[in-house]
């Protein structure tokens, strides 16, 4: 969520033991371990490793906004765009909208009309909505599913102007975990799901600012940081961009900046007009290590580029609003993407994604409050993936 504002950013219930992982095999969870059943495997436990987003999905995770020392007077119109959100996606495959028991009469109110799998309103405090952050991270592998916990601290703002409340947020992961019965691994280091991005096939796209940075990190040198993740998510390789530390609540998450749509094919964010000298910077950067950069089984990277929109011709306004297509979310069957209101940038990036998941819709959704509070349809989102076969 590049530029974002600083101010924003009883059905289950608590209790899922944290695992912490060192590395994966023996020391994961029993429910979480899956052996091949060939007999030439036996005993064997299959690595868990988090999916490609592409992957099919049991559901999608959202979470409705709780506070208004947060949101202020956009609290009713951010709900507004969540509730948009929530529809379009429930058009695909089924959504899990998390409330404060005290508002969920509301989030059912709003989010229990039209939709066509359903929207469960499920009863767990939270603080604001970017669950893509907060919520768990899940890793698979055949016949098994766990998620992994990375320990949400508020992206590292405590005791600075991005600072925001984040206390029940930080809880979130664990109480979806154990509402909906899967194993809970802690992992050795702090994040947020923005700041992961993979292909399903070992290679891990990150920004340096957001992961090896003392707010989340302390201590931890850029090599160790890279060891916790690949045990902990199953990769095999990290191909680190170094992204922008301090300039946004973040420090610079890669999920508006890079995507892999596809194994070897990654879309790269290139600013449009009006913004700031230092994200073209970022970007040019990150194109530049993408270009060169090969993936966890030695391919070239295809690298596509996804023009934002001319932010003197966008709805939104203010240096905090987002205008990132590269923060859509793939769903089943479908693709969710911001439109902005330039016309021809709108139309552009969904032709560009429309070519990239030829097997799929492209919706393109008016999130701007969405936007005004520095982040989009991904990071509003998370999805649980479906399990592998079992072998």
């Amino acid at each position: 969520m590049n530029t974002p504002t600083p101010s924003r950013r009883g059905l289950l219930r608590l209790g899922a033991a944290a695992v912490p992982l060192v590395a994966l095999g023996a020391a994961l969870p029993a429910r979480a371990a899956a052996a091949d059943s060939g007999p030439a495997a036996a005993g064997a436990t299959a690595a868990l490793r988090m999916p490609a987003e592409t992957d099919r999905h049991d559901r999608t995770f959202m979470a409705w906004p709780a506070l208004s020392s947060i949101w202020g007077s956009q609290l009713a119109a951010v709900r507004d765009d969540i509730v948009r959100v929530a529809y379009a996606i429930s058009r695909y495959e089924p959504v899990v909208v998390v409330a404060r028991p005290g508002q969920a009469a509301d989030a059912r109110y709003y989010c229990g009309r039209g939709a066509s799998y359903g929207i469960t309103v499920v009863e767990i405090p939270n603080d604001d909505l970017w669950i893509r952050d907060f919520g768990p991270t899940f890793v698979v592998a055949p016949g098994a599913i766990a998620g992994v916990d990375t320990n949400f601290n508020g992206w590292g703002k405590s005791g600075t102007p991005y600072y925001q409340r984040y206390t029940e947020d930080a809880a979130v992961a664990a109480a979806l975990l154990a509402g909906y019965g899967v194993d809970r691994v802690r992992a050795p280091f702090v994040g947020e799901g923005g700041a992961l991005e993979t292909d399903g096939q070992g290679t891990l796209l990150a920004t340096v600012s957001s992961l090896v940075n003392p707010n989340r990190n302390p201590g931890m040198s850029q090599d160790e940081v890279e060891q916790a993740l690949r045990a902990t998510l199953g990769m095999d390789k990290v191909i680190w961009l170094a992204g922008l530390a301090g300039q946004d609540i973040t420090d610079d998450h890669v999920d508006c900046l890079a995507r892999f749509t596809a194994p070897g094919r990654v879309v790269l964010d290139r600013p449009g007009p009006g913004t700031d000298r230092i994200w073209i910077d970022v970007y040019e950067q990150a194109q530049q290590v993408l270009r060169t950069a090969t993936d966890a089984q030695g391919r070239p990277l295809t690298v596509v580029e996804l023009p934002g929109p001319d932010r003197a011709r966008i709805r939104g306004r203010g240096k905090d609003f987002l205008s990132s297509y590269t923060n859509f979310y793939v769903a089943n069957g479908a693709v969710f993407v911001p439109q902005f209101g330039d016309s021809y940038a709108d139309a552009l990036a969904y032709t560009i994604l429309q070519a990239e998941f030829p097997g799929r819709d492209v919706v393109q959704l008016n999130i701007d409050t969405i936007a005004s509070g520095g982040g989009g349809i991904h990071c509003a989102t998370q999805s649980q993936p479906a399990v592998p076969p079992a072998l």
